[in-house]
């Protein structure tokens, strides 16, 4: 069985086809979907600006990090309760996006970057100054990629 055939089988299954052939229900999940890009975008933006020391500069890397986590949880569980949806009633279209692969490889990049590097040595708090900036850009391409990747999707 290639990828192609797993790629078949997905976008035949039930919620696939369901999706397809409704006429409101691809945009209503879609827009469920933007609102927790929406979300997700800004709690990276405001932890990732504070590692860059451009904004909340009064509070610590710690507490942004702890205020925004429970919102960036729930904005990556939103994207992915409606972004799997979403692709399976489009599989093989998806299977033949380069965009598609960007972004689905930079979300797995941006996923492990942001729970194995940038928030343990956030809630360390011992890298430097310089070191954590440098974190912050590495976190926001990634992010960047992903949203950009997605947004292609829908010109390809």
């Amino acid at each position: 069985m290639t990828l192609l055939d797993i790629f078949t089988r997905l976008e035949e299954m039930w919620i696939g086809e369901a999706i397809r052939t409704s006429y409101w229900l691809f945009p209503f999940i879609e827009a469920i979907h933007l609102v927790g890009l929406a979300l997700l975008g800004g709690t990276v933006l405001v932890v990732d600006f504070r590692l860059l020391g451009i904004t909340l500069r009064s509070q610590s890397m710690q507490v942004v990090l702890r205020n925004t986590r429970p919102y960036f949880l729930l904005a990556l569980g939103t994207m992915f309760a409606t972004g799997i949806p979403l692709a399976l009633s489009e599989m093989i279209k998806l299977y033949y996006n380069f965009s598609w692969w960007v972004k689905v490889s930079a979300l797995g990049l941006a996923i492990l970057f942001t729970f194995l590097v940038r928030d343990p040595l956030v809630r360390r708090g011992e890298a430097p100054r310089m070191a954590m900036g440098c974190i912050a850009l590495v976190s926001l391409a990634l992010w960047f990629t992903v949203a950009g990747a997605g947004r292609w999707i829908g010109f390809s």
